[in-house]
């Protein structure tokens, strides 16, 4: 040190920084130095060693070099910069969570190099793509239908795969973009979307036929039977006498055309996907119940 002032090797020895990475910055205009001495060598003062500690705090926290130089300049603030640094690693986070996610589902299941191809993908399409993927399922699917009941609920409950995606969401996700890419599957949930709410709202007739047809179906009861006809009546209301006969049998014929487009495993795996992005609980299954009420409308029409 001569007349307070420090070389580039006596900075590094007080700093710990290695001399080249010093002399990088100093070259990139980031630590200019206060003079130099007889022979030529750049000297640093105690400014310097102070600039030097703020440079080096930020380039460890990722801040890139102009960055950098624009805060030295005052032209930003440290707390701008750090904002707009910790959007970075925000992002940076999530893409290492998702990837890990995806390892993480790799090993457990053993894919093949097809199937790993296909997670890493999907896994990394940005949020921005997977809105767009979603946008075009519901625009493609629902277009031109007045939405109403669970319809309604099937277009807007649609999510982005989480910012920290556990294996199994990303498993989700992954099966969803498969599913609502089937045609099949879009024609199945816009005939359901053409069908309306049905003859009860859907709620109250899903815990009817689970209360009711459920445990049924878990005994072992026919549909087809005198037992399966009771059951029936329960769901559906009982014909107590002519005019109610002939009124059972409008209804029950409606109701079976509706159950008979709603009853759908994929649209129930639809729902329990939907249910894994967002952690929400899942449903009980319903299809196999609502099976075997189809079964006894069939079986019994009007149930006269």
């Amino acid at each position: 040190m001569s007349d307070g002032l420090y070389t580039i090797g006596e900075l590094a020895r007080r700093t710990g920084l290695p001399v080249r990475t010093i002399r990088f910055w100093s070259d990139r205009g980031v630590l200019p130095p206060t003079g130099r001495s007889a022979g030529g060598y750049r000297l640093y003062d105690e400014a310097a060693v102070t600039r030097l500690g703020l440079v080096r705090m930020l380039r460890e926290l990722g801040v890139g070099l102009e960055a950098v130089q624009e805060v030295l300049a005052r032209r930003v603030t440290v707390a701008e910069v750090a904002r707009l640094q910790l959007r970075t690693v925000d992002a940076e986070l999530r893409a290492l969570r998702a990837r890990r996610a995806v390892l993480s589902l790799i090993s457990e299941r053993g894919t093949s190099n097809e199937e790993t191809l296909m997670l890493h993908r999907l896994s990394r399409i940005s949020a921005a793509e997977r809105r767009e993927i979603v946008a075009e399922f519901v625009s493609g699917t629902f277009d031109g239908i007045e939405l109403d009941g669970d319809a309604a609920v099937i277009a807007d409950w649609m999510r982005e795969l989480p910012d920290s995606p556990s294996p199994e969401q990303v498993e989700a996700w992954v099966e969803l973009a498969e599913l609502i890419s089937d045609e099949d599957f879009r024609r199945r949930l816009r005939r359901i979307a053409l069908a309306g709410a049905g003859p009860l709202p859907a709620y109250e007739l899903r815990s009817r036929v689970l209360d009711e047809a459920g445990p049924a179906l878990a005994s072992g009861v026919d549909p087809a039977s005198e037992a399966g006809r009771r059951v029936l009546d329960l769901v559906a209301g009982p014909a107590v006498d002519r005019a109610a006969v002939e009124r059972a049998a409008v209804e029950r014929a409606a109701l079976l055309e509706w159950m008979e487009t709603v009853a759908d495993e994929r649209v129930e795996r639809y729902w329990a996907l939907l249910a894994a992005l967002n952690g929400h609980q899942r449903s009980e299954p319903a299809v196999p119940a609502f099976t075997w009420v189809i079964a006894a409308l069939r079986a019994h029409g009007t149930g006269s």
